[in-house]
């Protein structure tokens, strides 16, 4: 799947409301390992900038695709949203981590999803990230199996720049 196919999947799912005529995902840009696209969700305008892994070990079965979106909001006020997309179905009720340069920040899983445990840190992680080369999650996949993703952050900071003029 294309990353644009994946962003459009992304704003659809934002938008379960709004009618899919209003679903128009425009790149703002692409930013080495990053990219960065906007939309709207029928609330107003939504930037995001979103990446892929460059290693996941060990691959568990039924691994589809991971991706990792920092997403902007202005309607709801919020800038810097982090959201994974693992690829895999986590253990119920586990927690994954994510290591950027040292700063380990705690996520929440559902399904196939986390999010960040104290959405308080995502000013801390968006820093973290501009000012980092890279990054690791873990997490333990629904059969008991650790899973470690890496990702470049190499673009990162240009990708957040543009989510952040483009809305």
């Amino acid at each position: 799947m294309t990353k644009f196919a994946v962003a459009l999947a992304l704003v659809a799912s934002l938008a379960l409301t709004a009618s899919a005529s209003a679903q128009q995902v425009q790149l703002l840009g692409e930013h080495r390992a990053w990219s960065s696209y906007s939309a709207n969700d029928g609330t107003g305008p939504v930037c995001f900038a979103m990446t892929k892994p460059e290693s996941v070990a060990p691959t568990p079965d039924g691994y589809t695709q991971a991706y990792i979106y920092v997403t902007k909001r202005p309607a709801e006020n919020i800038a810097t949203e982090f959201n994974l997309v693992a690829g895999f179905a986590f253990q119920p009720d586990s927690k994954a981590t994510i290591n950027v340069g040292g700063q380990v920040f705690n996520l929440f899983t559902q399904n196939d999803a986390a999010w960040l445990d104290d959405t308080g840190q995502s000013t801390a992680l968006a820093s973290a990230m501009r000012a980092g080369s890279s990054m690791v999650v873990e997490g333990v996949t629904a059969g008991g199996i650790k899973v470690t993703q890496s990702y470049s952050l190499s673009g990162a900071t240009a990708a957040q720049q543009s989510i952040a003029s483009g809305c």
